[in-house]
């Protein structure tokens, strides 16, 4: 009876114990084509003259900006001020960006077929997915394919454990 007196008094002084255990398995696949895409500024024309001991014979003029055609310029005419002395004289012209018939576009399978260019352009090309795929399957295995250019895929597995 002590025995059994002995066996009942420590198992009733036993403390319960918690082992609470969080088990996650977490797979996932991104699949990314890269978009296309055109910024382009247009340039302005513009015109700079200077000079010391010159005289402006005739004024030079900026022609009128019509869609489809050159601004035009014409240069103007100096003459020395005080012959034999020193003089300087520059004078400049850029002729700036024609209004662009492309204004919009349709991208078709990631590639743009005519983009305006002017006097500053950045383009980029867009991916074309070709074989690009990924899958995750019931056992959590990964599956990826490459792409053509300007595709990503990335495929992740998380497992982790957690003891509250």
């Amino acid at each position: 009876m002590k025995r059994l007196a002995l066996v009942l008094g420590i198992t009733l002084l036993a403390v319960p114990v918690k082992a609470d255990l969080t088990h996650k398995i977490q797979s996932s696949v991104q699949l990314t084509v890269d978009g296309a895409g055109s910024i382009t500024t247009r340039l302005p024309s513009s015109m700079t003259v200077s000079g010391s001991n010159v005289t402006l014979d005739t004024t030079p003029v900026l022609g009128t900006l019509s869609s489809g055609t050159a601004l035009g310029y014409t240069p103007g005419a100096y003459s020395i001020t005080t012959a034999g002395d020193a003089f300087s004289y520059t004078e400049s012209y850029i002729e700036g960006d024609d209004v662009p018939t492309v204004l919009s576009t349709t991208v078709t399978s990631g590639v743009v077929p005519v983009l305006p260019i002017m006097g500053q352009s950045t383009t980029t090309s867009g991916g074309i997915a070709g074989s690009l795929a990924g899958s995750v399957a019931t056992d959590g295995a990964i599956s990826i394919t490459a792409g053509g250019a300007g595709t990503t895929v990335i495929g992740q597995s998380v497992i982790s454990i957690v003891a509250d």
